[in-house]
C-alpha cells in the first residue's frame, strides 16, 4: 500500500467576535474539537437567530450537537435532521440556528458542511476559488426545501479559509454607504486586498481586520453578532521553552547541545536552568532592569541566542492563567509572562523541555513539590495550547 506523505504545513486557526453593545451573550457560538487518534480537527460556527441570551442558547445547543455528531461520523443530513427536530420552532415553524462545520484531516483533506450561513471563502494564490460543491436535502417532511451545501478539497500550503456569521456581510445595512449591507463581494475584495498587501498576514490579524471593518461599517457599534474565523495553512514556526535543569548533572552537556541545535526561537523559564546553559555555552546572562511587573516577579534577563530568560514556576503559573482567560479582546502587555504568551501564540510547533533535577544541596524540602508543580503547570499550558489555540506541542522530560 502506498504511504501518504503528510503535508509540510501548519494549520493556524483563529476566531474573532464582537457582539452588539449592551448584550451579555454572543448569539454566535464557535466550538472545536481535536480527535487526535483520527487526526481530525473539527470546527463549528452556529448563529442563533436574533441576538442576546436566547440566540446564544440556541446556537450553543446547535454547535454542541453538530460537533458531537461530526465526531461520531454521523451522516450530515441525518445529523441536521436531528438538530432541526431538537430546536424549538417559531410560529413559522422555522428552526432557529444556522451552522457551518469544517473538518480538517491531518493529510490535508478539508470538508465543509454549511446550513444557511454565508459561504466559506477559499483564497488560493491571492484569488478566491470555488471548491466543487454538492447539496444534500435534509431528511424529514418538516424540513422540505432545506439543503446542506457540502464541499471537499485538498488544502495546499498558503491556502486560507474565511468563515463568518451573517453579521459580517450584513454590516452597514441601512446606512448611506451600504444600504443593502457590506455584502459577500465586498468582503471578498477586502480579504484578497489584505492578503495581497501582507502576504504572510496571520489568521488572528486577518480575522481582526475583517471584524474591525464590519464594526466600522456600523459606525463602530455592531447591530448584530459578528464572527469571523480564519484558517491559514502555512510554513510552521518552531519554538522551544526550556524550564528546569536536567535530572543528571552529567547530562548538562547533551541537554545544552539539544537546545543549541534547535532550529527556531527559544526561551528559558528558570534561573538555575539559564545558569547551566550560560556556563555550557560560555555566555553571559544580563538582567533587564525596569521591567518588574505588578506581581513582583523578578525581571527577565537577556542571553545571546534566546528571546528571553525569565524566572521559573511563578512565571509559568501566570502564563497558564493568561492563556486560560485569553479571548478576542485580550491584548498582552510587556510583563515577562505576557511576553512569553505572545511568543507561544506566534509559533505553531512548540517543544517544551522540562528538567527534573532536584537540588538536594539546598536541603529544600519544597523542591520535590516544586518539581510536581512545574510538571502540572506545563501539562495545563500544553492542554490549553493544543485545544484552544490548535498548536502542536511536545513535552520532553530530561
Amino acid at each position: 500500500m502506498a504511504m501518504t506523505t503528510m503535508p509540510d504545513y501548519h494549520v493556524e486557526i483563529d476566531v474573532q467576535q464582537k457582539r452588539p453593545r449592551g448584550e451579555n451573550a454572543c448569539g454566535d457560538v464557535f466550538q472545536s474539537s481535536i480527535v487526535r487518534e483520527e487526526g481530525r480537527t473539527i470546527l463549528v460556527l452556529s448563529d442563533g437567530i436574533g441576538h442576546g441570551i436566547k440566540a446564544s442558547v440556541l446556537a450553543t445547543l446547535t454547535a454542541t450537537m453538530a460537533l458531537k455528531y461530526t465526531q461520531l461520523h454521523t451522516k450530515p443530513e441525518i445529523a441536521a435532521r436531528i438538530i432541526m427536530e431538537t430546536l424549538p420552532k417559531s410560529d413559522e415553524k422555522e428552526s432557529y440556528a444556522t451552522f457551518t462545520i469544517i473538518e480538517i484531516e491531518d493529510d490535508g483533506n478539508v470538508r465543509i458542511v454549511n446550513y444557511d450561513n454565508p459561504f466559506v471563502l477559499l483564497i488560493r494564490n491571492g484569488v478566491t476559488i470555488q471548491p466543487k460543491e454538492y447539496q444534500l436535502t435534509i431528511r424529514g417532511e418538516e424540513n422540505q426545501g432545506k439543503v446542506l451545501h457540502i464541499s471537499e478539497f485538498l488544502a495546499r500550503k498558503e491556502d486560507r479559509l474565511i468563515f463568518t456569521s451573517d453579521g459580517v456581510e450584513q454590516s452597514g445595512l441601512g446606512n448611506q454607504r451600504y444600504p443593502m449591507g457590506w455584502g459577500s463581494e465586498r468582503l471578498e475584495e477586502f480579504v484578497t486586498s489584505q492578503v495581497k498587501r501582507i502576504p504572510n498576514i496571520s489568521a488572528t490579524k486577518l480575522a481582526r481586520k475583517i471584524i474591525n471593518q464590519a464594526a466600522m461599517n456600523d459606525d463602530f457599534s455592531v447591530k448584530d453578532d459578528v464572527t469571523c474565523g480564519v484558517i491559514y495553512f502555512r510554513q510552521p514556526r518552531n519554538f522551544m521553552l526550556i524550564t528546569g535543569p536536567p535530572f543528571y548533572k552529567i547530562k548538562d552537556f547533551d541537554f545544552v547541545e539539544r537546545i543549541k541545535d534547535f532550529n527556531g526561537k527559544k526561551i528559558i523559564c528558570g534561573g538555575t536552568t539559564a545558569e547551566i546553559i550560560a556556563r555550557e555555552l560560555n555566555l553571559e546572562v544580563e538582567i533587564q532592569h525596569g521591567n518588574k511587573d505588578l506581581d513582583k516577579l523578578p525581571p527577565s534577563a537577556q542571553m545571546d541566542g534566546f528571546e528571553m530568560v525569565t524566572e521559573g514556576i511563578l512565571t509559568l503559573g501566570k502564563v497558564e492563567e493568561i492563556l486560560e482567560n485569553y479571548d478576542s479582546d485580550t491584548r498582552p502587555g510587556d510583563t515577562p509572562p505576557e511576553q512569553v504568551v505572545k511568543l507561544l501564540l506566534q509559533h505553531d510547533s512548540i517543544d517544551i523541555i522540562v528538567g527534573t533535577r532536584i537540588n538536594w544541596a539546598h536541603q529544600d524540602p519544597d523542591q520535590p513539590l516544586e518539581l510536581e508543580l512545574r510538571k502540572f503547570v506545563v501539562k495545563r499550558i500544553t492542554k490549553i495550547l493544543i485545544h484552544k489555540f490548535f498548536k502542536k506541542v511536545k513535552i520532553e522530560y530530561v
